[in-house]
């Protein structure tokens, strides 16, 4: 018996308007709404992101984060993402290895990086 990720939760505060901005960024799709109380985005591979309604955002740093790589250049995709409603909060070079730490506008964590 093996497990495999199907789909990957964050709260938030408002989660229509995050699954749809999400659906946007990847190239995904809103397949559920749910009465507003829990939001579901399939993208085009691997698993699902959902955005579930909670009464206050989790506070701190988030204990997983999503890693996305960028198909072009790693700085136009985050001046494409802060333009869209993303804040670019770091950025970060291991040897040849670059990833920018963005957050979401719900202020979820995530990073890119250019494909390697």
């Amino acid at each position: 018996m093996s497990l495999r990720p199907v789909m990957i939760t964050c709260d938030s505060t408002d989660p229509l308007p995050l699954g749809r901005w999400w659906a946007e960024q990847t190239g995904g799709e809103v397949i559920a709404e749910n009465d507003g109380w829990f939001s579901v985005v399939q993208l085009s591979s691997g698993p699902r992101l959902a955005f579930q309604k909670v009464a206050d955002p989790t506070p701190g740093k988030n204990r997983v984060h999503l890693d996305l790589e960028a198909d072009g250049d790693l700085d136009d995709e985050a001046a494409r993402l802060v333009a869209s409603g993303a804040e670019r909060l770091d950025e970060q070079t291991m040897g040849d290895f670059r990833w920018i730490v963005m957050a979401d506008p719900d202020g979820n964590v995530f990073c890119i990086s250019g494909a390697h």
